[in-house]
């Protein structure tokens, strides 16, 4: 844990906020679901990695923490995305954004229909 003067510990409590103001929703059941749809890397496809919620479009940008924005990312992934625009960071790091785009798209279906 941070020192609570640092610039960690700030920038942490900053976030903090900041996702507590964009009325962020995402339950645990719903992040598992998520999981269980992607079952690797949204972004570079690494497999047997810990993931971790990613913002497609980041807190910072406007986006939330809801089942539609959130995908699962390794810990390289998402450090080098930081807050960048998904297919510009895409682009640079030379994945394969198509392949992304329609998963996402797709996933993204399957996750908002009605649980039976």
């Amino acid at each position: 844990m941070a020192a609570p003067g640092s610039r960690r510990a700030r920038a942490a409590r900053r976030r903090t906020r900041r996702v507590a103001a964009s009325g962020s929703d995402l339950t645990d059941a719903e992040w598992q679901r998520i999981l269980d749809a992607w079952r690797r890397c949204a972004y570079c496809g690494a497999d047997g990695l810990a993931l971790q919620r990613d913002c497609v479009l980041p807190i910072s940008r406007g986006g939330r923490y809801t089942l539609e924005n959130v995908v699962p990312a390794c810990r390289s992934c998402n450090a080098s995305k930081c807050n960048a625009e998904v297919t510009g960071w895409m682009r640079r790091r030379r994945l394969d954004e198509p392949s992304f785009l329609r998963a996402w798209v797709e996933i993204g279906r399957e996750l908002r229909a009605p649980i039976a």
